[in-house]
């Protein structure tokens, strides 16, 4: 059966793109029949006045919030936990997150543990959460992770040392209002580390075992959106207009990554983000251009139109050659934005490498990867990045 008329289920959120879509979170609140918000934010967002606008929309309807804030990057179970009490305690009933990927998925967790009443870790993998949350909406202020409208959800478990992936058609936002506006507070690195996540969401839902015609269309244009504005979004960080394409690039490789999911990469950064508390966009980029060179044989067709994507010559090349002027093209870019750098370099060492190699192998992800990975494959990856 050819790949044109397999069969593909596409869920998404309803969303609203553009300059002022986070004021329209009280209007969506009243609709849902909202009676006491829970926002789940961070500290950096609240103090860069960013959640203000939503409370005073909120406000303007008349209704009633609590704000839970006790959120670091890469959230944690205990933090999921402590939320989804604070959620029963103040009788609320609806949830609003404000931030990057750690609010939004510490919200999706929040609002699964709420309405199950069970611990988090037994959400862990794929389709394990029998009840909906309440209403969700999200509001993101990085354009990078795509938690607006995605079914995963990212939580560290810190006693395991591992992250672990929340899949499910139920932690799926019930509103993503994406406003470009938010993301002109982020400063280089994150800017930097959101891109590189972008960027391994496409390529990874592009040459996924899942993915599919219409997955193919978000990944590709989100490839070319990547290459076409992140080193000069990084070089004029107040520009609305670059904002704005990251933003539609997030948003792209979100729309194909939660229907098509991921693969090794992810994996292998779901683990080594669990060891070192790094950020997540990081280590994808240090892992990248690796796994595409250890991938390439088993999509060499998809890979090639990835480097059409990066605008690289590439017809009338052997495979071989395809592979060497994409995996070049990903690091000349890795050099543009200063991620050029080793495992080494943040931390890792020879010893950690088949520990983090278990961990990956037993990462959701790496179900949808083009192509099998043992082991020991993923411990050369490790020590070929070091």
């Amino acid at each position: 059966m050819s790949n044109i008329v397999e069969l593909r289920k596409f869920v998404a959120p309803e969303f609203i793109f553009g300059s002022g879509a986070r004021l329209l979170v009280g209007r969506y609140a009243k609709n849902f029949g909202a009676r006491k918000v829970l926002i789940v934010t961070d500290p950096g967002i609240l103090a860069m006045g960013l959640v203000d606008p939503v409370l005073d929309a909120l406000k303007a309807e008349g209704i009633d919030y609590e704000i839970y804030s006790n959120i670091k990057p890469n959230p944690t179970a205990h933090q999921v936990m402590e939320g989804a009490e604070f959620y029963l305690n103040n009788n609320c009933n609806f949830i609003v997150a404000v931030g990057g990927g750690s609010p939004m998925d510490c919200a999706k967790a929040i609002g699964i543990v709420s309405s199950n009443q069970r611990d988090v870790h037994e959400f862990e993998g794929v389709d394990k959460v029998a009840i909906p949350s309440a209403p969700l909406i999200c509001i993101p202020t990085t354009a990078g992770s795509a938690a607006d409208v995605s079914q995963f959800a990212i939580i560290t478990d810190s006693e395991r040392k591992l992250k672990m992936a929340i899949v499910s058609k139920t932690v799926v936002p019930d509103v993503a209002l994406i406003d470009p506006e938010t993301t002109l507070t982020m400063d280089k690195a994150i800017t930097i580390a959101t891109g590189f996540d972008v960027l391994s969401h496409a390529i990874e839902a592009y040459v996924s075992n899942a993915s599919s015609p219409i997955t193919d269309l978000h990944a590709l244009e989100a490839i070319r959106l990547v290459v076409s504005n992140l080193i000069p979004a990084i070089n004029d960080l107040g520009n609305i207009e670059l904002r704005g394409k990251m933003m539609l690039s997030s948003l792209n490789a979100g729309l194909a990554f939660s229907n098509a999911s991921l693969g090794l990469v992810h994996a292998m950064a779901h683990s080594l983000g669990g060891l070192l508390d790094l950020s997540h966009g990081e280590c994808n980029a240090l892992l990248l251009d690796r796994v595409v060179e250890f991938n390439f044989e088993a999509e060499s067709e998809k890979y090639k139109e990835i480097a059409r994507a990066f605008r690289l010559e590439v017809d009338g090349l052997k495979d071989e050659d395809v592979k060497m002027a994409l995996t070049k093209g990903i690091m000349d870019l890795k050099d543009k934005a200063h991620v050029n750098y080793s495992l080494k370099h943040v931390g890792v060492r020879g010893e950690d490498i088949p520990e983090l190699a278990r961990k990956a192998m037993n990462d959701a992800c790496i179900i949808t990867n083009p192509k099998r990975p043992s082991q020991s494959d993923v411990e050369e990856i490790f020590k070929n990045a070091l």
